[in-house]
């Protein structure tokens, strides 16, 4: 079903998190504007991590996810909120948090599916922002 801009940045606004972070790590591409959202609102530094694992209309590319670009930003040591639109089968977050595991803590951020924190968890779930 889909949500208007609004309900989405509503359900970010009333979000409570039982932690503070230091950076807020975005799954690009799908994380990139959900994560500008929370950063806005948490106000600290914001990353980007190229991963890829699924095409636009979410069918498999690889077995595996596979990381893009190097990772350029330090995160040794760090209280990180990863972030992603869609978590299906939890993958791409589970080989995140392997990448980032020199963090001092990982928690992880859906729009929508399964995550420490979620905005949703519908089967069908249309983003506002994708045309």
């Amino acid at each position: 079903m889909g949500k208007s801009f609004e309900e989405v940045l509503e359900r970010v606004r009333a979000m409570e998190f039982a932690e503070q972070f230091d950076m807020v790590v975005a799954i690009a591409n799908g994380g990139i504007i959900p994560a500008a959202m929370i950063n806005q609102r948490l106000g600290c530094e914001y990353y980007l991590l190229k991963l890829n694992l699924r095409d636009a209309m979410q069918n498999k590319l690889y077995d595996k996810p596979k990381l893009l670009a190097e990772i350029d930003f330090d995160y040794k040591g760090k209280r990180i909120l990863l972030v992603d639109d869609r978590v299906k089968t939890g993958t791409t977050l589970e080989f995140a948090k392997e990448l980032l595991s020199d963090a001092l803590l990982v928690k992880t951020l859906a729009v929508n599916g399964k995550a420490d924190y979620c905005l949703y968890d519908e089967l069908c779930f249309r983003f506002p922002w994708i045309v």
